[in-house]
């Protein structure tokens, strides 16, 4: 089994294709004001926005991002005008992570884990 996509609500699809464009992420489907889809721009994986009337806060799903280089990556969107919730901070699952929302306030980590996100000291064999 393989993740095709992460499907996620907004409640103005526009702004947050913005958002996901300056993140790095390639629009492929564009059926704004609606549904648009992106591919991430590592791997196969896609992640769509569709739109919604009302926001829910009962059950938020978290995005995470993972980069190669997270220091790199957040001067960069820095420097695009990207705000972040947090530092730059070392977890003790053995990730390094920055939070930020998008637009509709869904909560994103961007990421770093190496060889611990799929082969953490504590995985079973």
């Amino acid at each position: 089994m393989n993740l095709n996509q992460v499907t996620i609500p907004s409640l103005d699809v526009a702004k947050s294709v913005e958002f996901y464009k300056t993140l790095g992420l390639q629009l492929i489907v564009d059926a704004a004001p609606r549904y648009v889809r992106f591919l991430c721009p590592d791997g196969d994986a896609t992640f769509s926005i569709h739109k919604v009337e009302k926001l829910s806060n009962d059950n938020q799903t978290i995005i995470y991002f993972e980069v190669d280089n997270l220091t790199q990556t957040v001067d960069m969107l820095k420097q695009k005008g990207i705000i972040f919730d947090t530092e730059i901070s070392e977890q003790s699952w053995l990730w390094t992570e920055i939070k930020l929302k998008d637009p509709d306030q869904n909560p994103i980590i961007i990421y770093t884990a190496g060889k611990n996100r799929k082969n953490p000291p504590w995985r079973i064999n």
